[in-house]
Formats: structure tokens, sequence, C-alpha cells
């Protein structure tokens, strides 16, 4: 069976309809089946209905996303309330240790997502990859910066990228590989994210299922949970009715 491929984190100016749509005929014409569109937190039902709609016409299942980027753990908390049960993908933006390691504990989020440019800005160390462990948290990582970045800033990357692949593996983290594409001029055919992932230590089985099987793991339990059926981890409606 053809593998179904994921890119988890498209990033174009969501108000212009005609750059997205540009950017999702480009990721189904290189053999993608399932997009993440990243909309504002604030986005409503009908918005996101659009664009699902959009996809629908080019051939792609959308899953709808937030990136959260707050400046400390309280801010991070307070927004999870707001977005967590609208959204069927959850990321955070760690920009300090502090909210690492409340986003890796915090089962509401979904990805751990790190600076795409600066690689001082990672905080994924042993910590937080045993907290993302034990609450079911993936880390993610976007493979379109790589492309761009030139000289030491992206040898800085790979290695910052290398040192946390392997600490994700060693605690048995999801890792989910994405472009984090803001045009169709940065993305890649999944055949080749998965080549480049080599450089940032991914074998290439386990990159391919961390760009199909690992995504689409997390959307189709978050589709379950945002399910009219759902009541409560493990508990689910069977059957509807007066006599039930």
């Amino acid at each position: 069976m053809r593998k179904a491929f994921v890119d988890l984190h498209l990033r174009p100016p969501i108000e212009q309809a005609d750059k997205v749509r540009s950017l999702l005929e480009k990721s189904a014409s290189l053999g993608y089946s399932v997009v993440g569109l990243t909309f504002p937190a604030e986005a409503d039902k009908g918005s996101i209905e659009n664009m699902r709609k959009i996809c629908s016409d080019v051939g792609l299942d959308l899953v709808s996303r937030v990136d959260l980027v707050p400046k400390n753990a309280k801010e991070l908390l307070r927004t999870l309330c707001s977005v967590r049960w609208r959204f069927e993908v959850v990321a955070v933006y760690c920009n300090s240790r502090e909210v690492a390691l409340q986003a890796a504990k915090d089962r509401r989020v979904d990805l751990l997502l790190f600076s795409p440019s600066e690689a001082g800005r990672h905080f994924f160390g042993p910590s937080e990859a045993k907290l993302a462990s034990e609450k079911g948290a993936a880390l993610e990582v976007n493979l379109a910066p790589l492309l761009y970045l030139e000289g030491r800033a992206r040898i800085s990357m790979l290695s910052v990228l290398r040192r946390e692949v392997s600490i994700a593996n060693s605690f048995n983290v999801p890792i989910v590989l994405s472009s984090g594409a803001t045009s169709p001029s940065m993305l890649r055919r999944p055949e080749d994210y998965a080549f480049l992932s080599y450089l940032i230590g991914l074998d290439l089985n386990y990159a391919k299922k961390a760009l199909s099987d690992n995504p689409i793991s997390i959307v189709e339990r978050n589709r379950r949970k945002l399910s009219q059926n759902y009541v409560c981890p493990g508990v689910f409606i069977v059957k509807r009715g007066e006599d039930c």
C-alpha cells in the first residue's frame, strides 16, 4: 500500500486565498495527501471550513493547526484553554526552557517546535524529552529552513537538530518532519525531505515514518477526541438512542 505523506506545517498568509491555493496545489503535485495549515488562534470555524474546501478541490485532506508563541508558562496554560478544542493540531514554539518544560508536560500540546533559524534558542534536552514521552507530545523538525540557511547558521542548526533527534530517539519521543514552508519555492517532495533528514541523523525508513505514520497518528488521535462521541480519555459513546 502506498504511504500517505503528510506536511503538517504549511504557513502561507492565510488571509490571501490565492497564495494559499498556490501552496496547496504545489503540495498536491509533489505527492502529499494531508497538509496542516497554520491558522491564527482567533480563526473562526467558517474560515477553517473555507480552507478545507480549497484543500478538497486540489485533492488534499486539511488539518487545522495553531502555532502558539507564549511568553511564559502561565500564558501557555491560558491560551491552551481557548484553542485546544478548536484545532486538530496544537503546536508550541518553545522559546524558553520554562515554556518547553510546560509544553512537554501538558497533554493538550501535540508538537514541540523550536526556532527554525536560531540554534541558540533550542531547549530540547533529556528533561523535556522524558516529559514529552510520558504525555504523548512529538518533536517537530521543519526542514525548509535547511534549504535557505547558509554558512555557520546552517552548520549550527544541523548540529543542534542532530542532538535533538538523538535525544528524542533515546526517550522514544516521536519525530514529525514538516516543511514549515510559506511559499511553493520552499517545498520539496517527501522523498527529498527523507534523504535530507539523513543530515540530522535519521535513517531513510524512520524519516518516511516521520513524514507519514507519526503525523497521521496525531491527526487521527485528535479527530477522535474532537468527535461528538468522545467523553474522556479511553471512553467513547458507541451507541445513541432513547433506550441507551
